[in-house]
């Protein structure tokens, strides 16, 4: 088969290949590109899921979307989600089951072994967005006095069942996590060298209850592929491999980026237009009511506005270009916020920058927009009233980029998730004010 083929090329080798051809290729074919045929010819589905392999089919679930593994499930008699499950990681079936309601979750863990059965209910002891749900039960431990032949010995029984095998864990008789030796140590080493002698003792674990953000930070940091979770007591309790940190990544992110625009972390792109509105209605009313706060001040000059006309028409330019600069200073801010690159030790020197963004922004945008406007006025005060006011909102607004999400994490409030509305908030209501405020004490200028 060739390295790449297209949907409709897999989907007719999946239906219609011999039980012969199918077992021997099956193994190159990656569960995502299964996966991808399944949900494109709904139709051939049942067929396509019937000709496959267990371990196969428990990859496929694996990669499928948590709501919809259960639904996958269901496709098949008791005895065969029996054997899929079994096939499976202990995270991903609380993943799974972490979605269900009480009566599926019971019918899948029906289906387990006892001994699996207890280790997904102790995963769902945790919560879902930490250190102990996110890890798997599934990892090799070592004895700190086998010896390298013993080990390897072991891994040929062992390995096979592991989550990740690039790195074994050695721990002493209590269970105690004492070292981690990698792969390439052990078979570096003669036959009759002990782990302990090998293993690095420096071995870096995270506890049960650490933030899953943490744990993708420090993953990030030392580039690790997998890393183990312990208790209070350094027992190994499990381990969470890159694979689930990716998916930390890409959920942050997402969220991040939804609550930057007030929008439901959990709204999708095909999602229902009931789903869409309750995600989106209540904060577009917040911002309403910020509106009106902004146009409480434009009425306050309106005086002003009906003796020079043009003030009008360059009102929006000054509050929009704050709110750009306020937006990009909370940006950053609120990024630095999440990848823990914004900390007590930087933060002044953070601020300062960003006034001082703010401030040249100001400056090298107000001369620009100074020039045009008293051009087009043929008055040069005019155009100092516009460049002072967008100087003053540009450097404010920058301010506010930096200050609210910080003050928002003290009182911990997301700042993903409210920053943007205070921002634009003063950005608009300070724009107005500044310019209408300057054009008020210079009126008798602009007549």
């Amino acid at each position: 088969m060739k390295l790449e083929i297209s949907k409709e090329e897999l989907r007719n080798f999946l239906l219609h290949a011999t039980d012969e051809q199918l077992a021997e290729m099956i193994e190159f074919i990656h569960p995502v590109d299964i996966l991808e045929v399944i949900h494109e010819y709904k139709e051939d589905e049942d067929v396509i899921m019937k000709r496959l392999p267990s371990e196969i089919l428990a990859e496929i679930v694996d990669e499928e979307e948590d709501e919809e593994k259960y639904g996958l499930l269901s496709h098949f008699s008791d005895t065969e989600q029996m054997v899929i499950l079994e096939e499976m990681s202990s995270d991903e079936i609380t993943d799974l089951v972490s979605v269900l309601d009480e009566a599926e979750s019971e019918d899948v863990l029906s289906k387990m072994n006892v001994e699996d059965r207890q280790e997904v209910r102790e995963l769902l002891s945790y919560d879902a967005d930490t250190a102990g749900g996110l890890m798997a039960t599934e990892f090799i431990s070592l004895s700190q006095h086998m010896s390298v032949l013993q080990t390897l010995e072991y891994l040929q029984k062992a390995a096979q069942d592991a989550e990740m095998a690039y790195y074994l864990y050695v721990v002493d008789q209590s269970n105690v996590l004492t070292g981690v030796v990698s792969l390439r140590e052990i078979v570096a080493h003669s036959f009759d060298t002990l782990i302990r002698d090998i293993a690095n003792p420096n071995v870096i674990s995270v506890p049960a209850s650490t933030d899953q953000e943490e744990v993708a930070r420090i993953f990030s940091k030392y580039s690790f592929l997998m890393m183990p979770v312990v208790d209070e007591h350094d027992h190994i309790l499990g381990v969470i491999t890159v694979d689930d940190v990716m998916d930390i990544i890409e959920e942050e992110n997402t969220e991040d980026i939804h609550r930057l625009a007030q929008i439901n972390e959990e709204e999708k792109v095909d999602g229902s237009l009931i789903e869409s509105l309750k995600s989106r209605l209540p904060w577009l009313f917040i911002n309403l009511l910020t509106a009106f706060l902004a146009s409480s001040v434009v009425a306050v000059f309106s005086g002003t506005i009906e003796k020079v006309v043009a003030l009008a028409a360059v009102n929006p330019i000054i509050a929009g270009m704050g709110g750009n600069a306020g937006t990009q200073s909370l940006t950053i801010v609120v990024r630095g916020i999440a990848l823990g690159e914004l900390t007590g030790d930087n933060a002044r020197r953070v601020f300062f920058k960003e006034f001082g963004v703010g401030i040249l922004s100001g400056v090298s945008i107000g001369l620009v927009v100074a020039l045009i406007c008293g051009v087009m006025q043929q008055n040069p005060i005019f155009g100092l009233v516009v460049g002072l006011a967008m100087l003053l909102n540009m450097a404010f607004a920058t301010i506010a980029g930096y200050a609210v999400p910080v003050i928002l994490k003290k009182i911990n409030v997301d700042p993903a998730l409210a920053s943007s509305v205070f921002v634009t908030t003063v950005t608009d209501v300070l724009g107005f004010f500044f310019f209408l405020g300057l054009a008020t004490l210079f009126l008798p200028y602009l007549i």
